[in-house]
């Protein structure tokens, strides 16, 4: 039971006199509930600075280096979002506009990952990228199941599995667990921190639904090979007939490669791609949350997973997971498409792998720390301690830098590199280059007291606790 656990019910929120819109007396009177309804209604001021006070002890969104998600946008980008906030995305009917701007961005994304005929590509918005996810793997598992020499094999108790690294995000364990799919995870080995084509292939069978291919790993920035798992599995179906499709994974790098990675064929280009998502909402330039899930034709996804539903006097076919959600953050993404272009889109990433590249230089010269990546494909990077310093690690490292405001997470890798801890940093837009050179000051800062630790904090009960966020 955590501090003052027992007094939940009695707890009250304190008002300031000068809040009231007209007698500062009656304010001192009115001491709502935390846990329960208050009895009255309060004045709109009042209610907004109680909850905006509370709000400041939250980080500061733009010091956060953890997080993929966008934390800045242009006022413009605001307004037009304050003005769709009461929009029911799934309601297309009543604004057939926005339906149309959502429809725009499938195309648009269609384009920009090759589809062999953007017109024909089939794709919807979503919260984020992990509905996209499951909706990949769903049809991933449905195309299955269709196959007459499958349907009477998961009659009789076969279980089908996806193979993947152990470094995906965790709403690919949610998918395998929600809809009973046997996770085959390839697990890190060495400096092999992701899946290859030949570990991916080698745990492919007859109950296979897919592979997990990852453009950008949250744990390191890295992207997975897309060309050589697709090879791998080309040759698994000369060999032994088995035809295994691919999902890539692309939450971040699928707005990042596209523009600075032309020449690399992880996309739609792979015939064995059968779908791709990405966070709009990541280096998509959104706010959360809007995701998007697209597939290369309309045989890559299972008419039985569209549904057609009679809606205030539309018929219209869905096939997202959740239903009503705003469509604010459509909105804002067409807005990016249209205010940014495809070169606008490539400077501000190339802006974000610049600063990544600068930091990770950087940090290495201090000669405390070994980079595992430099932030030449996502704008993120992964270092740890080298191995001669002994006096601190990179938990100690992510709780001082807390102190002067940065949440940079420190964590430990899963299997087999669960001795290996990092530090990782993740550059988004409104990172600038004058936060980075303060991030380095205040961390140069730091390292001459570090060094003078008898040992790392965690040796001497100081809780190391990961700051690890997807």
């Amino acid at each position: 039971m955590g501090l003052h656990e027992g007094h939940r019910s009695d707890r009250r929120l304190a008002v300031n006199p000068l809040l009231t819109d007209a007698d500062p007396l009656g304010a001192l009177e009115t001491a709502p509930p935390v846990h329960r309804l208050p009895d009255g209604p309060m004045p709109p001021p009042m209610a907004y600075r109680l909850v905006h006070d509370e709000l400041l002890l939250d980080g500061n969104a733009r010091l956060n280096l953890a997080t993929f998600v966008t934390t800045w946008m242009e006022p413009q980008a605001t307004a037009l979002m304050a003005e769709c906030a009461e929009k029911n995305m799934i309601d297309k009917d009543e604004y057939p506009q926005t339906a149309e701007l959502e429809r725009r961005c499938v195309a648009i994304l269609a384009d920009l990952w090759n589809a062999p005929d953007p017109r024909t590509a089939v794709g919807c918005s979503t919260t984020g990228s992990s509905e996209a996810c499951m909706l990949g793997g769903l049809a991933l598992k449905r195309r299955w199941m269709r196959e007459p020499r499958n349907a009477g094999r998961y009659a009789a108790g076969a279980r089908p599995n996806l193979v993947m690294g152990i470094n995906v995000q965790v709403c690919w364990e949610k998918f395998c667990n929600f809809w009973e799919i046997e996770p085959r995870m390839v697990p890190m080995e060495g400096e092999r921190y992701h899946l290859d084509g030949e570990r991916a292939a080698a745990l492919c069978d007859e109950n296979t639904i897919g592979v997990v291919a990852i453009l950008g790993s949250t744990m390191d920035g890295s992207y997975e090979p897309v060309p050589e798992i697709c090879a791998a599995l080309d040759a698994l179906q000369e060999r032994t007939g088995l035809d295994i499709p691919v999902h890539v994974d692309g939450a971040s790098g699928a707005m990042v490669a596209p523009f600075l990675d032309p020449d690399l064929r992880w996309d739609f280009r792979q015939p064995r791609v059968a779908s791709i998502n990405t966070s709009g909402h990541k280096y998509g330039l959104v706010y959360p949350g809007v995701g998007w899930a697209l597939w290369r034709d309309k045989d890559a996804l299972p008419e039985e997973l569209v549904f057609k539903v009679n809606y205030l006097g539309g018929q219209m076919p869905t096939f997202a997971l959740n239903f009503s959600r705003p469509g604010a953050e459509v909105v804002a993404q067409y807005y990016n498409f249209l205010r940014l272009g495809h070169d606008g889109y490539r400077a501000v990433q190339q802006a974000a792998r610049h600063v990544a590249g600068h930091l990770a230089d950087r940090i290495e010269a201090t000669g405390s720390f070994r980079l595992l990546t430099r932030g030449d494909e996502l704008p993120v990077f992964a270092f740890t301690t080298r191995d001669e310093v002994k006096n601190f690690d990179v938990f100690d490292v992510s709780r001082r830098l807390r102190e002067r405001g940065w949440q940079l997470p420190a964590y430990t890798f899963p299997a087999n590199r669960e001795d290996l801890a990092v530090l990782r940093v993740v550059c988004r837009n409104g990172f600038s280059m004058d936060l980075a050179d303060l991030l380095l000051n205040d961390l140069d800062r730091l390292l001459v007291e570090l060094r003078r630790q008898p040992g790392p904090m965690g040796e001497h009960g100081v809780e190391n606790r990961s700051a690890f966020h997807h």
